[in-house]
């Protein structure tokens, strides 16, 4: 039976799992059912899933424990799918809304998936409003990563409705043989993040001297406003203790173009919009119970960005820390806090060399793997204080089986000093944003999404603010009643007419 080794950072998910914090992720994919679907449309479906037995790796990997020569686990192949395992039911009682889906979504994800079987399990949802059903499919993170998983399963759809009728489930269509997900154009993602940081640790010693100077120009600002967010100084809050195993999940959905229109208005980046909506959220969120902060939290944020020797059109995945400007109570004034704060980020990594920016990354990730490692994740202090990831999906609409796609929303890990996580994916033009948080820490979490909304429009009334209309010039009067006007007096032709009241 042949074998594939888990790389450091896939058996680092697998050594860090523990009850409270299981190291899946997930994802949602809400459909709509096809025009003139029969009744018996989900029976089929799920008939149909349980009885394709054609697999592709990944879907098809399980974990071996060998204790002879490498003690480590290896993935092999699975020749036995249990699918009725694989491949569950769900009914909301109809007519379901998005809080009754989330809160079912937030169970299957509080529950840790069965690693001596293929990592991941699907589950398809009906009793949705408005002719709708939905699968959450949920895998462990040293199978797939999650958002690489979400763009791989996109690829089992099609664009053609017509085309889609017929199309497999998604675990049938697999890799290129020796390849792994995301292997194509990495995602700027935390696990990618941290996999090529993973990847630098063989680079060459001579990059020592440009660390030590780009923590040294970190460091340069601290205390005077300027500069980058220091790793470790972040504020502590109720987002970063110990978390306990149940998982809330919250949904939110805001048309793309809506958007850019703030980011063009504002001369900011689409990214931070989406920053400065999950600042305005947390604010108000904090607030309201009383724990925000008097410092602004922080957030660590994957991002794509091109060294300073890569000439070509290649870029890199690395981490930076930002502001969220939650100590801020002007919408306007927390934006440009947050797009001045990324904007120096982003040019410090972009300064360094490839080999340099890639042990960098190391060295800011390494902290938070190591609280993982040794269990003190949520008694120390904070490097940041939320993971807010942003990642490109699908520009058109998808298709399975007839049925239209209609949003995709990631669900993502929570662990002891993170409590919460916000991963965004754009689809067809919109912009989904899935909240992920531990029940225990943040009760009443699904109240976020709707802070959201609100942020949104607090932003586009402080950003997109229509202007004053100009106002009229006053009529000149009539020389001889001008002549009457005395100094710092303006003599009107004739009284202005009297405005009709409007109704109470």
């Amino acid at each position: 039976m042949s074998s594939i080794r888990l790389n450091p950072l896939d058996s680092a998910w697998l050594f860090t799992e523990s009850r409270a914090t299981p190291n899946h992720v997930g994802g949602l994919l809400e459909f709509r059912l096809p025009e003139g679907a029969p009744r018996d449309y989900m029976h089929r479906l799920m008939a149909a899933f349980r009885g394709h037995r054609e697999f592709a790796a990944p879907w098809n990997r399980r974990l071996k424990y060998a204790f002879n020569k490498n003690p480590l686990p290896v993935w092999v192949e699975d020749d036995a799918i249990d699918l009725e395992y694989h491949v569950r039911h769900a009914a909301l009682p109809w007519p379901g809304g998005e809080r009754e889906l989330g809160e079912l979504v937030g169970r299957l994800q509080s529950t840790p998936l069965d690693l001596s079987r293929p990592p991941w399990e699907c589950t398809i949802i009906e009793g949705l409003a408005g002719g709708r059903f939905a699968l959450f499919i949920k895998m462990h993170h040293s199978l797939i990563d999650g958002v690489s998983g979400m763009k791989f399963m996109q690829r089992a759809m099609s664009p053609d409705r017509g085309k889609s009728l017929k199309l497999p489930p998604f675990w049938a269509s697999g890799l290129p043989r020796g390849a792994r997900p995301g292997d194509d154009s990495p995602l700027p993602t935390a696990a990618n993040a941290a996999a090529a940081a993973v990847q630098a640790l063989r680079g060459q010693v001579q990059t020592v001297p440009q660390l030590i100077v780009a923590f040294g120009r970190m460091l340069k600002g601290l205390g005077t406003g300027e500069g980058m967010v220091v790793p470790f100084t972040s504020p502590q809050s109720v987002l970063n203790g110990r978390v306990r195993e149940k998982r809330r999940f919250a949904t939110q959905q805001f048309p793309l173009e809506r958007l850019r229109q703030l980011a063009r208005a504002a001369e900011c980046t689409l990214n931070d919009v989406v920053l400065a909506i999950c600042g305005g959220a947390l604010r108000r969120f904090l607030a309201e119970r009383d724990s925000l902060p008097e410092a602004s939290l922080t957030a660590g944020i994957p991002v794509s960005v091109r060294p300073a020797d890569d000439e070509g059109s290649g870029n890199a995945i690395t981490f930076i820390i930002a502001t969220l400007g939650t100590d801020l109570a002007d919408a306007r004034e927390r934006l440009d806090a947050i797009r001045k704060s990324v904007r120096h980020a982003k040019e410090h990594v972009q300064s360094l060399p490839r080999q340099a920016m890639l042990q960098y990354t190391v060295l800011l990730m390494a902290p938070t793997i190591l609280t993982l490692l040794t269990g003190i994740g949520g008694r120390t202090r904070p490097m940041f204080n939320i993971t807010i990831s942003n990642v490109p999906g699908p520009d058109q609409p998808l298709y399975f089986r007839g049925a239209e796609l209609l949003a995709t929303y990631p669900a993502s890990i929570v662990t002891h000093g993170q409590a919460l996580n916000i991963t965004c994916q754009s689809y067809a033009g919109s912009m989904n944003f899935g909240f992920t948080g531990c029940h225990a820490s943040l009760p009443s979490m699904q109240r976020l999404a709707v802070y959201a909304e609100d942020a949104l429009a607090e932003l586009e009334a402080a950003v997109m603010r229509p202007p004053a209309p100009a106002r009229k010039a006053p009529r000149k009067a009539p020389r001889k009643a001008a002549a009457k006007a005395g100094a710092g007096e303006v003599a009107a032709a004739k009284p202005a007419p009297r405005r009709k009241k409007a109704p109470d």
